[in-house]
């Protein structure tokens, strides 16, 4: 990593994204000189945990001097502020759903795509992927070499992909034991399951739905990908799971599968098909696990996968700091 030091902005650096984003700063090998926290007025002041900063509120100017910002603060405020951090020179790595699917912008998984980043000849907006797009994408990518067709997704997904809202309705519901009137989603959480995150749209599927279906073809290249998916809220606190039926080119054994997936960085695999790991074993990890890795008996040259992962991190924060990495070790900063 290089020794130099480098000036950071974070907006949205009071929300669970956010807080997710200084601990990955505070513990990692890239050398801060000034970091730069941005969020609302009622914020204004107080102090971040790490290098005594003070959150400020988004103005004119406010990014002149910083090499890069991660956003993480919702769609509108993105589309506002992000081209403004890249007039004033900093490359904005933006956690929104702002600028995925836009021709113009970088879709980045950097253990899939992170090559892209050589190709960047001056500071630009780069998007993040959806959470459940993310985590999807290592062993994906991994088969591709047999042949991607067709993938059928159905997630199973955290409160805290609502953020601290989300988190709090749980831990409220949970605690009073009855299905208190529902805020952060459209019924209540506790002990039961949600077939509905973000809005629907004339063929009835959820935002949510659509951000798989349609970046994961935009990550991969494979414009002409089969998708398919299905999205579920879960009272679990942390970290994302899905079932994924992926139906390949070629007839592979499974002793292939496990070969790419162990290839893969960023992936932990289990050999072994009746271990597996659970939403509340990758809580806190940085690797996308992969198991219960199967052949399908009703579909030919179909694989089924079970695939968790951090929501926070690798689905969010994790992966936005890795962009940043790859800007660096690109001397792109």
């Amino acid at each position: 990593m290089s020794e130099k030091k480098y000036n950071v902005g974070l907006v949205g650096a009071t929300g669970v994204v956010g807080e997710t984003f200084l601990n990955l700063l505070n513990n990692s090998d890239i050398q801060i000189n000034e970091l730069r926290p941005f969020a609302s007025e009622r914020s204004a002041g107080k102090k971040v945990p790490f290098y005594n900063s003070e959150i400020q509120v988004l103005k004119e100017g406010c990014f002149e001097g910083l090499d890069f910002v991660f956003f993480s603060s919702g769609d509108d405020i993105s589309k506002e502020w992000a081209p403004q951090a890249v007039k004033s020179g900093a490359y904005a790595i933006d956690n929104s759903a702002a600028f995925r699917m836009s021709p113009e912008h970088q879709l980045i998984v950097p253990e899939v795509n992170g090559e892209l980043i050589k190709g960047m000849s001056h500071p630009q907006v780069i998007a993040n992927p959806n959470c459940s797009t993310i985590q999807l994408m290592l062993p994906l990518n991994a088969l591709k070499p047999f042949g991607v067709e067709k993938i059928t997704v159905a997630s199973y997904q955290a409160v805290s992909g609502a953020g601290t809202n989300g988190i709090e309705e749980l831990k409220k519901q949970t605690a009073s034991n009855n299905g208190d009137t529902p805020e952060a989603f459209t019924k209540p959480i506790a002990y039961n399951c949600i077939p509905h995150i973000g809005g629907f749209n004339d063929d009835h599927f959820t935002s949510e739905e659509m951000k798989i279906m349609n970046e994961s073809k935009k990550i991969l290249s494979l414009p002409n990908l089969l998708a398919s998916a299905f999205t579920v809220r879960i009272p679990s606190f942390n970290s994302h799971a899905e079932v994924a039926w992926v139906t390949l080119k070629d007839s592979p054994e499974r002793s292939d599968l496990i070969a790419a997936f162990k290839s893969q960085e960023g992936l932990k695999t289990f050999e072994d098909p009746r271990a597996y790991d659970t939403p509340l074993e990758c809580g806190g990890q940085h690797d996308v696990s992969v198991s219960r890795i199967h052949k399908d008996i009703a579909n030919e040259n179909t694989w089924i996968l079970w695939v968790v992962g951090d929501n926070l991190l690798k689905g969010a924060a994790l992966n936005g700091f890795q962009i940043a990495q790859k800007l660096i070790a690109y001397d792109k900063v």
